[in-house]
């Protein structure tokens, strides 16, 4: 059944058209994501659909008694009702209580919201999850969703993923998640230059398809495809529950990359990373840290001994609370340790991309505000300048010129990460990066720090960003202590859902630190303890070696399929290697196992 249609529509503000001459339509079940630049008309597109915008020209039909769910990016709540009259009316507890529905949303979204406070006290993130339980809990033919996953933490994100699969409703979502687009939508529309390209599958189906038109009609720049390409290998080369969504034939997808290298050459880059680091980049040693100082605030690190190394490359997780960016600002030597001691390597050059616009002039030009940090920057083996860099973070032409006091907060958000990147560092803390950053820029980014070399720890809740550019996942789980992650991201929600994590406030309120110490549970002295953890480290850059051997010998073999006499040499030679990773990753085990990990 049709819900809504679109025919010929038309719109612009000012001279330019964001929407010109489309006409598509949306029936029940359907899933749509729609993916496009800042600015580009995504929002503009969803408010003519659902109804909140006029268009100039063409015409909108809805179904006769259609019900329409909108999550706009702003809200419309009033200050003076509670959360709870927000989200379930005037219905009385007993009966929205018994809604098994109802105490999902409400649990997922507002388990640490006072439901009696006022709306008018609540931060931005608490007002945009109330916005959301609200639309959750009603009935709606049609949702559409602009940005959900905005203040949600990881835990959050993948569950209104699987709670919007589980909904028969009809789906449109504007979103720059690229995980969040592949877990819940079958189709997806592009808004560029004013017409709508529609496409099959999730975003990792939209992004071979894009590739393949490129291809067939040589349209797109060289550089672009290779892009795309490389985008694809990695999600080709990523984690089975990746791959399983797209609808594209998995042939062409293997032509498509045959002959593209990883995104990375890790091992040149730890080597090179080295060479400007030394050996020695962050020693953590037996830290204490409390958010709000020391002694003050929620626990984040007690007793915790960790190393972070010329190279290495860390997704750091955890839920909101949890102490993230009070570790950052540990390492950035902005907030000091309760007890023990950071040990920074002399050669550390360091850059911080807090949460916080850092103050820019508002009466200079971009381009000079970039210029004035370094007019040239060596990216890998290629050497940039800041007009390239800045078009690259999506400053082209004219825009290079703006003046800084009139550019919006994504648009500073990119300025600011483009002058740390101009001044060279070889240590880059992000947190929060993607923040106001369309898919087509955070592509661009990703290709960046592909090819930087240095020590990278990011904090993020875009786990497709998180996954894309980090090897290794390390989390704050209420514990005190920062805890290694092999299985990344599904073995952090596992353990939340095993209550395995908590935030660093609901720990300390629970009481955590009644539990035995680390050192006193495993029996170890600081000095022992430091030491294993040192080898721990030393262990899994042997094993990110080893894996990199075994996919060089995987795609020799390929190679050499005719070649029977080299085949069984490289048989023997992957032996070798797998028995020697075994051997590497029982004894990582072993004292993963010592320490309590």
């Amino acid at each position: 059944m049709n819900l809504v249609n679109l025919e010929s529509v038309s719109h612009s503000y000012g001279p330019k058209p964001l929407l010109r001459d489309v006409s598509l339509g949306i029936e029940a079940g359907d899933r749509v994501g729609v993916v496009g630049r800042n600015g580009g008309g995504k929002t503009t597109l969803i408010s003519v659909i659902a109804g909140a915008l006029t268009p100039n020209a063409g015409r909108v039909t809805h179904n006769r008694g259609l019900h329409v769910g909108v999550l706009s990016q702003g809200d419309d709540l009033d200050p003076a009702l509670s959360v709870q009259e927000i989200v379930v009316g005037g219905r009385p507890e007993h009966e929205w209580a018994g809604d098994a529905g109802i105490r999902e949303i409400m649990a997922s979204l507002l388990g640490d919201i006072d439901l009696t406070a006022l709306a008018g006290t609540l931060s931005g993130g608490e007002r945009r999850r109330t916005a959301l339980a609200r639309l959750l809990v009603g009935e709606h033919d049609l949702i559409i969703l602009d940005e959900p996953t905005n203040h949600l933490d990881i835990e959050a994100i993948d569950w209104l993923a699987r709670h919007l699969s589980a909904r028969r409703t009809a789906l449109l979502v504007v979103t720059h998640d690229r995980w969040f687009l592949d877990a819940v939508s079958t189709r997806t529309w592009e808004v560029v230059d004013g017409t709508v390209e529609r496409y099959e599958g999730g975003y990792a189906a939209y992004v071979l398809a894009k590739a393949e038109r490129a291809r067939v009609a040589a349209a797109s720049e060289a550089r672009r495809q290779n892009l795309m390409r490389k985008e694809i290998a990695w999600l080709r080369r990523g984690p089975p529950a990746r791959t399983s969504k797209p609808k594209f034939r998995i042939e062409a997808a293997q032509a498509l990359i045959a002959d593209e290298p990883p995104p990375r050459e890790s091992v040149e880059l730890v080597k090179f990373a080295a060479a400007r680091l030394g050996r020695t980049v962050y020693d953590l040693e037996d830290v204490t840290l409390h958010a709000g100082g020391p002694g003050a605030g929620p626990l984040v690190l007690e007793h915790a001994t960790w190393q972070f190394g010329p190279g290495d490359r860390v997704g750091l997780i955890g839920v909101n609370g949890s102490g993230k960016s009070s570790l950052l600002r540990l390492l950035a030597d902005t907030v000091r340790p309760d007890s023990g001691k950071v040990v920074r390597g002399k050669t550390v050059r360091l850059a911080h991309l807090s949460q916080e616009l850092a103050e820019l002039d508002p009466t200079r030009r971009v381009l000079e505000t970039v210029e004035e940090i370094r007019k040239f920057i060596q990216v890998g083996k290629k050497e940039w300048t800041a007009s390239q860099l800045l078009e690259r973070l999506g400053f082209r032409g004219e825009a290079q010129w703006k003046v800084v006091g009139d550019l919006s907060g994504g648009e500073r958000r990119r300025l600011q990460l483009l002058r740390l990147l101009m001044d060279d560092p070889n240590v880059l803390l992000l947190d929060e990066p993607t923040n106001d950053l369309d898919i087509e820029t955070l592509n661009e980014l990703e290709d960046l720090l592909d090819g930087w070399p240095g020590t990278l720890i990011v904090v993020s809740h875009d786990r497709y960003f998180l996954e894309r550019v980090s090897d290794r996942t390390v989390a704050l789980l209420g514990d005190g202590r920062l805890s290694m992650l092999p299985g990344g991201v599904d073995e952090y929600l596992e353990r939340r859902a095993s209550g395995g994590a908590l935030s660093a406030r609901a720990a300390a309120s629970t009481d955590v630190r009644a539990t035995p110490q680390p050192t006193e549970t495993t029996g170890l002295s600081a000095k022992e303890e430091r030491e294993l953890r040192k080898e721990l480290s030393r262990l899994e850059r042997q094993l990110d070696k080893l894996g990199t051997r075994e996919e060089k010998l995987h795609a020799s073999m390929a190679d050499a399929a005719a070649d029977y006499g080299r085949l069984a040499s490289l048989d023997a030679e992957l032996k070798e290697v797998l028995a020697e990773k075994e051997a590497v990753e029982t004894e990582w085990l072993e004292l993963a196992d010592r320490l309590g990990e």
